[in-house]
Protein backbone atom coordinates (compact mmCIF):
# COMPACT_ATOMS: atom_id res chain seq x y z
CA UNK A 1 0.00 0.00 0.00
CA UNK A 2 1.24 3.30 -0.72
CA UNK A 3 0.06 7.09 0.50
CA UNK A 4 0.68 9.70 -0.67
CA UNK A 5 0.99 13.08 1.08
CA UNK A 6 -0.06 16.42 -0.37
CA UNK A 7 0.42 19.90 0.56
CA UNK A 8 0.53 23.54 -1.48
CA UNK A 9 4.89 23.47 -2.48
CA UNK A 10 5.74 20.12 -0.93
CA UNK A 11 8.59 22.03 1.07
CA UNK A 12 6.82 22.10 4.89
CA UNK A 13 3.35 20.06 6.02
CA UNK A 14 3.66 16.69 3.26
CA UNK A 15 7.68 16.44 3.86
CA UNK A 16 7.46 16.58 7.52
CA UNK A 17 4.33 14.18 7.10
CA UNK A 18 6.11 11.78 4.71
CA UNK A 19 9.16 11.58 6.64
CA UNK A 20 6.86 10.98 10.28
CA UNK A 21 4.98 8.60 8.29
CA UNK A 22 8.28 6.75 7.51
CA UNK A 23 9.28 6.69 11.11
CA UNK A 24 6.69 5.58 12.35
CA UNK A 25 6.09 2.73 9.84
CA UNK A 26 9.35 1.99 10.68
CA UNK A 27 8.62 2.29 14.44
CA UNK A 28 5.59 -0.32 14.47
CA UNK A 29 7.07 -2.60 11.96
CA UNK A 30 3.97 -2.37 9.59
CA UNK A 31 5.21 -4.27 6.77
CA UNK A 32 4.38 -3.45 3.29
CA UNK A 33 3.28 0.09 3.43
CA UNK A 34 5.41 3.30 1.48
CA UNK A 35 4.79 7.03 1.65
CA UNK A 36 5.42 10.23 -0.76
CA UNK A 37 4.50 13.70 -1.03
CA UNK A 38 3.67 15.98 -3.80
CA UNK A 39 2.49 19.77 -3.62
CA UNK A 40 -0.54 20.80 -5.83
CA UNK A 41 1.65 23.81 -6.98
CA UNK A 42 4.87 22.63 -6.13
CA UNK A 43 8.13 23.89 -7.97
CA UNK A 44 10.13 20.45 -8.94
CA UNK A 45 13.35 19.78 -6.98
CA UNK A 46 13.12 22.71 -4.13
CA UNK A 47 14.63 21.54 -0.79
CA UNK A 48 12.47 21.70 2.43
CA UNK A 49 11.99 25.07 3.84
CA UNK A 50 14.08 25.88 6.41
CA UNK A 51 11.67 26.03 9.53
CA UNK A 52 10.71 22.53 8.29
CA UNK A 53 14.41 21.17 7.98
CA UNK A 54 14.90 22.75 11.62
CA UNK A 55 11.84 21.57 13.50
CA UNK A 56 12.82 17.52 11.90
CA UNK A 57 16.05 18.05 13.17
CA UNK A 58 14.73 18.65 16.44
CA UNK A 59 12.91 14.73 16.38
CA UNK A 60 15.90 13.01 14.70
CA UNK A 61 14.51 13.45 11.40
CA UNK A 62 16.92 14.31 8.20
CA UNK A 63 15.02 16.79 5.57
CA UNK A 64 18.41 17.36 3.64
CA UNK A 65 17.89 14.94 0.81
CA UNK A 66 14.12 16.24 0.50
CA UNK A 67 13.08 17.65 -3.29
CA UNK A 68 9.68 18.58 -4.19
CA UNK A 69 7.23 17.25 -6.62
CA UNK A 70 4.60 18.61 -8.15
CA UNK A 71 1.15 16.63 -7.73
CA UNK A 72 0.68 14.65 -11.26
CA UNK A 73 -1.65 12.09 -12.22
CA UNK A 74 0.88 9.26 -12.68
CA UNK A 75 1.62 9.78 -8.81
CA UNK A 76 -2.42 9.99 -7.87
CA UNK A 77 -2.69 6.82 -10.10
CA UNK A 78 0.44 5.10 -8.28
CA UNK A 79 -1.37 6.18 -4.47
CA UNK A 80 -3.63 3.86 -2.89
CA UNK A 81 -4.67 6.51 -0.05
CA UNK A 82 -4.22 10.26 -1.03
CA UNK A 83 -4.48 12.47 2.83
CA UNK A 84 -4.27 15.87 2.06
CA UNK A 85 -3.59 19.31 3.93
CA UNK A 86 -6.48 21.05 2.98
CA UNK A 87 -9.29 21.16 1.00
CA UNK A 88 -8.24 22.64 -2.07
CA UNK A 89 -5.34 19.81 -2.09
CA UNK A 90 -8.13 17.10 -2.16
CA UNK A 91 -10.20 18.87 -4.89
CA UNK A 92 -6.92 18.88 -7.04
CA UNK A 93 -5.94 15.15 -6.27
CA UNK A 94 -9.69 13.83 -7.08
CA UNK A 95 -9.42 16.10 -10.52
CA UNK A 96 -6.31 13.59 -11.12
CA UNK A 97 -8.22 10.80 -10.57
CA UNK A 98 -7.83 10.35 -6.85
CA UNK A 99 -11.86 10.20 -6.09
CA UNK A 100 -12.74 7.19 -3.51
CA UNK A 101 -8.58 7.23 -2.48
CA UNK A 102 -8.57 10.90 -1.32
CA UNK A 103 -8.87 12.36 2.04
CA UNK A 104 -8.35 15.37 4.08
CA UNK A 105 -5.81 13.94 6.71
CA UNK A 106 -7.73 15.52 9.79
CA UNK A 107 -10.51 13.52 8.20
CA UNK A 108 -9.01 10.26 7.70
CA UNK A 109 -7.64 9.97 10.84
CA UNK A 110 -11.31 10.09 12.77
CA UNK A 111 -11.03 14.01 13.67
CA UNK A 112 -13.17 16.85 12.53
CA UNK A 113 -12.21 17.40 8.60
CA UNK A 114 -10.00 20.21 9.06
CA UNK A 115 -7.28 21.11 7.29
CA UNK A 116 -4.00 21.15 8.88
CA UNK A 117 -1.89 24.11 9.87
CA UNK A 118 0.39 25.45 7.29
CA UNK A 119 3.50 26.72 9.03
CA UNK A 120 4.73 28.13 5.78
CA UNK A 121 6.45 31.83 6.63
CA UNK A 122 5.57 31.37 10.27
CA UNK A 123 8.55 31.45 12.72
CA UNK A 124 9.99 28.18 14.81
CA UNK A 125 6.94 27.53 16.93
CA UNK A 126 4.57 27.45 14.14
CA UNK A 127 5.87 24.65 12.75
CA UNK A 128 6.77 23.20 15.95
CA UNK A 129 3.00 23.07 16.52
CA UNK A 130 2.22 21.50 12.65
CA UNK A 131 4.76 18.78 13.57
CA UNK A 132 2.38 17.89 16.64
CA UNK A 133 -0.60 18.07 15.11
CA UNK A 134 0.75 15.78 11.65
CA UNK A 135 2.09 13.05 14.27
CA UNK A 136 -1.06 12.76 15.91
CA UNK A 137 -2.86 12.50 12.72
CA UNK A 138 -0.80 10.38 11.15
CA UNK A 139 -0.43 7.98 13.98
CA UNK A 140 -4.36 7.70 13.64
CA UNK A 141 -3.99 7.11 9.86
CA UNK A 142 -1.72 4.09 10.75
CA UNK A 143 -3.66 2.49 13.69
CA UNK A 144 -6.67 2.90 11.26
CA UNK A 145 -4.63 0.76 8.23
CA UNK A 146 -3.50 -2.09 10.57
CA UNK A 147 -6.99 -2.07 12.16
CA UNK A 148 -8.27 -2.07 8.65
CA UNK A 149 -5.60 -4.89 7.63
CA UNK A 150 -6.04 -7.05 10.99
CA UNK A 151 -10.32 -7.37 9.52
CA UNK A 152 -9.46 -7.93 6.16
CA UNK A 153 -6.95 -10.81 6.91
CA UNK A 154 -8.18 -14.35 6.37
Amino acid sequence: MHLLFVCTGNTCRSPLAEAIARRMIDGRGIPDLTVGSAGTSAWADAPASDGALLVALEHGIDLGDHRSRPLAQELVSSAHVILTMGPHHLDRAEALGGTGRSWLLTDFAGGTPRPVSDPFGGDLEVYRATFVELEQAIGAVLDRIVADRSRSAP
